[in-house]
């Protein structure tokens, strides 16, 4: 499993697993023309291909914050129970098509209230429409199971309520939560209430650290807040010279925090300056726990199998490596113990074995 080229039909087999993907960065782009029609919200072009390109050009500035703006529009679409639940079913069955057997999506109920929906019937319309795109997936011959984060809006006041939220929630299909929104200048012990409730409570938590901010948020995220994952990480590079890890990056590699690297999103936000160069090689080669994902499909113009391909062809990644991380993913889902060890075992090792 050494071949030097592994072909895009192959690759889009393989079974894949992802922990960091935005329901709001990854619509289908006919979809948010359809639906902003709807809802009369006016579109930078009404060409869904258009759409897609300029989607992918507005990302590419090299800064988070721009980045993130680029969600106007997706956003405005998701305000009501039927955005909502079509994009949630659509979510799921894009991800199935990918070859994703194992996805948790994350996203903000706080952001989709404009159109006078509740918080919780917010989540309980997304869960509703993620459940019927895995009935269908399944019917398809393509399962993939699907967990939900909830996402607490790091620049805002909101995220005790939305950890409320995910506890209510947490036998109702939410796994986990997140904060998201800019890095820089919103430090996440400004939420520790949040943390503290959702560790007492029980509940697995993820932090976006180390993109935009350095050492200090990722040490913050795991030594201050109790984060079990972190969301890019990609600055932990930061506490390594000449390949001997500082006391940061040792905390990091031992306790087997999965860091949920995003190749291509990096480039758009300037975290990182190419795929070959990119700290997820290293990383791996170094033995930490790294994560493959999306972020967002529509914004980054791309997908699991396009992630995978990306890191063959530039970065010299071969079948064994995709395996890994694969794994590493779903070892660190925020699922119970044994469906994480059926999935591997029954899912993903076949899977790959069945692929090539």
């Amino acid at each position: 499993m050494t071949a030097p080229r592994i072909d895009t039909d192959t690759l889009r087999r393989l079974p894949k697993a992802v922990l960091h993907d935005h329901l709001d960065g990854g619509l289908r782009p006919a979809t948010v023309v359809e639906l902003a029609d709807a809802v009369g919200h006016t579109l930078p072009t009404t060409d869904p291909a258009e759409l897609a390109a300029w989607y992918y050009d507005a990302a590419n500035s090299g800064d988070l914050v721009r980045y993130i703006a680029t969600f106007e529009h997706t956003l405005a679409v998701m305000q009501t129970r039927e955005g909502l639940l079509r994009t949630a079913e659509e979510y799921v069955l894009d991800l199935a098509e990918d070859g994703v057997v194992y996805g948790e999506v994350r996203y903000a109920p706080e952001l989709m209230v404009n159109g006078g929906l509740t918080l919780t019937e917010v989540v309980e319309t997304v869960q509703e429409g993620l459940a019927a795109g895995m009935a269908k997936a399944a019917a398809q011959g393509t399962p993939v199971r699907v967990g939900t984060l909830l996402c607490g809006m790091r620049m805002f006041d909101r995220t005790r309520e939305i950890a409320d939220l995910a506890v209510a929630h947490r036998d109702a299909g939410v796994v986990g939560f997140d904060i998201a929104g800019a890095e820089d200048g919103f430090p996440p012990a400004d939420h520790l209430d949040a943390f503290e409730h959702l560790r007492r409570e029980s509940v697995p938590f993820t932090i976006h650290a180390g993109e935009a901010h350095g050492l200090p948020s990722i040490h913050q995220a795991l030594q201050v807040c109790g984060a079990l994952r972190i969301g890019h990480g990609v600055r932990i590079t930061e506490d390594i010279v000449d390949g001997k890890l500082g006391r940061l990056a040792d905390w990091v590699r031992d306790r087997r925090i999965a860091l949920e690297m995003c190749p291509t999103s990096n480039l758009q936000t300037g975290a990182a300056t190419s795929i070959a160069e990119h700290p997820i090689t290293a990383l791996k080669d170094l033995g930490f726990r790294v994560t493959l994902n999306t972020d967002n499909r529509l914004v980054s113009g791309t997908t699991m199998t396009r992630e995978m391909s990306l890191l063959v062809e530039q970065a010299g990644w071969t079948v064994e490596d995709l395996r890994t991380v694969t794994v590493n993913a779903v070892k660190s889902a925020f699922i119970p113990f044994d469906e994480r060890v059926s999935l591997i075992r029954d899912v993903v090792l076949p899977g790959y074995e069945s692929a090539l």
